[in-house]
C-alpha cells in the first residue's frame, strides 16, 4: 500500500464496511484481550489494534468522510519535515542558513538569526514564519523544476487554508496538487529526498503526500477545514501544562500544576470581585466588601498551604 503514496490520484479511501470486516477476521486469529497478539494481526491489515471502532454502531457513518484533515500535522508538519529538508540539500544548508539571517527582522515575525537548517523543537507558529520566506530566499540557488514543484505544494498548503472555498478554489487546489506531481520528479532526480542519515531516498513513501489527496473531497463533505482546526487545544496545552510546570521545582509535577492552577483561578476571581466593587453603588458594595474579605482570608489560606507543601518539596 504504501508504494502508492506518491501517486498523483486519490486512492479509494477505507470504508466502515471494510474495517468492520477485517476486525472480525482478526478476532477469529486472535483474542482482542491478548493486545500484543491482536495488534500483530491488525497490522498485518493496516489497522492500528482497536478491536471495537467508537464508529461500529454509528448508523450510515463514513470515516472518510468525518474525519477531517488537521492543518498542524498533514500541513504545516509536513512543509517542516519534507519540504524544508529538500531545500536544505538543494540550496546547501550552510547558504540557506546564511540568507535567513540577512533577512530584514519583521515585528510580529520571528527573526532567524542562525538560520533554520539546525532548529530543534520547532513550533507550528516557527513553521507558518519559515513558509512566508522561503520560497524567495531559495528561489535562484536551487533547479527551477525543484522551486516549482515546492512552490507549487506552498500553494496548495495556503488555498486550503482559507476561510471561504468555492467550486473554483477548489478547482485551483487541484491544478496546484497536480503541478507539484508534474514536477516532483526533479527532487528525486536531483538527491534531495534524503533520509536521517544522509542516504539518497529515491521513493515517494510520504504519507502526508497521499492525504493531500483527500482534503479537496473532505472540504467538499465537510466543509473548510480551518473550522476544525485544533490549534486551540493544543495551544492548552502550553498554557495548562508547560508554563505551570516551569513554576514548579520539577518534583511532583501533578499536584504542582493543579496548586498552580488552582491559585491563578482563584486570583482570576479575585480581580473580578474587585472590579464589580469599583462599578457598584455604596448599598451594594458593603455586601461585596464582605464576599471580597471571605476571599482574601481563602487566598490568604491557600498561600500558606502552598508555601507550606513547596518547603517539604525543598
Amino acid at each position: 500500500m504504501y508504494k502508492q503514496f506518491g501517486d498523483p490520484f486519490r486512492h479509494e479511501p477505507r470504508t466502515k464496511s471494510t474495517t468492520l470486516a477485517q476486525l472480525c477476521i482478526i478476532r477469529t486469529r486472535a483474542d482482542p484481550d491478548d493486545i500484543e497478539a491482536f495488534f500483530c494481526e491488525a497490522q498485518k491489515f493496516h489497522l492500528n489494534g482497536v478491536s471495537q471502532p467508537f464508529f461500529e454502531n454509528w448508523v450510515l457513518s463514513k470515516p472518510s468522510h468525518f474525519f477531517t484533515p488537521k492543518t498542524l500535522h498533514h500541513i504545516h508538519r509536513e512543509f517542516y519535515d519534507h519540504d524544508v529538508k529538500w531545500l536544505v540539500c538543494a540550496v546547501g544548508d550552510t547558504e540557506l542558513d546564511f540568507r535567513f539571517s540577512v533577512l530584514q527582522p519583521i515585528t510580529g515575525f520571528r527573526h532567524f538569526h542562525s538560520g533554520i537548517s539546525r532548529l530543534k523543537q520547532v513550533t507550528g507558529h516557527a513553521q507558518r514564519d519559515i513558509q512566508r520566506s522561503i520560497i524567495a530566499v531559495s528561489a535562484d540557488a536551487a533547479p527551477s523544476a525543484v522551486i516549482t514543484a515546492i512552490r507549487a505544494l506552498m500553494d496548495f498548503r495556503y488555498l486550503v487554508q482559507s476561510l471561504w472555498i468555492d467550486n473554483h478554489d477548489l478547482e485551483r487546489i487541484s491544478a496546484v496538487l497536480d503541478e507539484f506531481h508534474a514536477n516532483k520528479d526533479a527532487i528525486i532526480a536531483g538527491g534531495f529526498r534524503r533520509g536521517q542519515h544522509g542516504g539518497v531516498i529515491d521513493n515517494w513513501y510520504i504519507l502526508k503526500i497521499e492525504l493531500m489527496q483527500s482534503i479537496v473531497p473532505s472540504i467538499r463533505n465537510s466543509g473548510v477545514i480551518m473550522q476544525w482546526t485544533a490549534d486551540t487545544t493544543e495551544h492548552a496545552h502550553i498554557t495548562e501544562i508547560k508554563d505551570p510546570a516551569c513554576s514548579s521545582n520539577n518534583n511532583n509535577y501533578d499536584s504542582q500544576i493543579c496548586h498552580h492552577l488552582d491559585r491563578a483561578d482563584k486570583c482570576r476571581r479575585f480581580k473580578l470581585a474587585t472590579s464589580l466593587l469599583d462599578n457598584m453603588s455604596s448599598s451594594k458594595q458593603q455586601i461585596v466588601q464582605v464576599m471580597v474579605m471571605l476571599l482574601m482570608m481563602t487566598l490568604i489560606s491557600m498561600s500558606t498551604t502552598i508555601m507550606t507543601s513547596q518547603q517539604s518539596f525543598l
